[in-house]
């Protein structure tokens, strides 16, 4: 495969790229095209998994040196993914966006991971192009898929408050870290590294029922969708610790919804 249309786009945002038939990580699908962010002595880079029999059309639709993103299309097996790719403040990122969402430059693409409760608070604010860009602006604070809008009227029952309370989205991934966090509604779940979507209780007895060793997969209870507010700071090792006055909404961006997440390999 000639990588020099892919390398050149990568290159312009100052990124390295890798187009490869194996894979530097275990774990990753064999059967579809996958994005990951790797690492070796140079650095970070993009590496694109392209297995032999998957046929593929790989396109940039969109770059921003400036920003540091760009906008690549995969087409394959009659489908078309879309992954926005770039830098956010210390490291390279792939985001899947959502097949329902018209995309076809890097601002519509952030815009498309916003979820919709993030869209009406810059509507609200009236924000323009360049402060709905940045991470914090009038209408909320962003670290990495996370947004965090402000609550000033939110009264708690402070006895229901937990400390140090992770931020995981179901997939995986390197948790965010909150100091303070409320938690109201959702549904009481089983999760554990096989399971990280969790189970209801009547799923989980069927499963240890079935297998009596799953016991020890290493099982907690969460809760699944709940509305979550947190305050004070919330840090993650590989963002900027940001601090919240007063309590804000948590809201993760609009990947998960993203049919396409299956070919993204890299989780913070």
């Amino acid at each position: 495969m000639n990588t020099d249309p892919l390398e050149t786009p990568f290159a312009r945002i100052g990124a390295r790229l890798k187009v490869t038939a194996e894979p530097s990580r275990r774990g990753r699908p064999a059967d579809v095209v996958t994005l990951d962010v790797g690492a070796d002595r140079r650095g970070e880079f993009f590496e694109i998994l392209r297995p032999p029999e998957v046929a593929a059309a790989l396109e940039v639709l969109d770059v921003r040196p400036a920003d540091r993103h760009l906008l690549l299309l995969v087409r394959e097996a009659g489908q078309k993914n879309k992954f926005l790719c770039g830098h956010d403040e210390r490291h390279w990122f792939v985001a899947a966006l959502p097949e329902n969402a018209a995309v076809g430059t890097v601002p519509q693409a952030k815009e498309a991971l916003k979820p919709a409760a993030v869209h009406a608070a810059q509507a609200r604010q009236r924000l323009n192009g360049a402060a709905r860009a940045r991470r914090k602006n009038a209408a909320y604070r962003r670290q990495g898929e996370w947004f965090f809008l402000p609550e000033p009227g939110l009264v708690v029952d402070e006895k229901l408050v937990l400390r140090d309370e992770p931020l995981v989205r179901g997939n995986g991934g390197k948790p965010h870290w909150a100091d303070f966090c409320y938690r109201s509604g959702g549904e009481t779940v089983y999760v554990c590294p096989r399971r990280r979507n969790g189970v209801s209780a009547e799923q989980y007895n069927r499963i240890l029922a079935s297998n009596p060793r799953a016991k020890g997969w290493g099982w907690r209870l969460m809760r699944r969708d709940p509305v979550v507010f947190v305050r004070g700071r919330v840090r993650h090792p590989d963002h900027k610790a940001i601090v919240l006055h007063g309590w804000h909404r948590v809201l993760m961006n609009t990947e998960g919804q993203s049919r396409a997440l299956r070919n993204v390999a890299f989780l913070d």
